[in-house]
């Protein structure tokens, strides 16, 4: 039989997280995304095209619709 070789496994690269994506920088001024109301700071919330939601406790806000 064969003997598997032993030592250290490969390195694999994680994924980015998106919570940096929620950041922006304009001039000298951070700008944050909406934060959820119920959670408070840090808990921010998803944006769709008509709400925005929150993934935690399932807060959602309906956008107006035009008429």
């Amino acid at each position: 039989m064969a003997k598997e070789k032993k030592g250290k496994k490969p390195h694999k690269n994680k994924p980015t997280s998106k919570k940096y994506s929620k950041y922006q920088i304009h001039g000298d001024t951070l700008i944050k995304a909406r934060f959820c109301p119920r959670c408070g700071p840090g808990i921010f919330l998803m944006v769709a095209k008509d709400r925005v939601y929150c993934g935690k406790c399932h807060y959602s806000e309906f956008m107006n619709k035009p008429k």
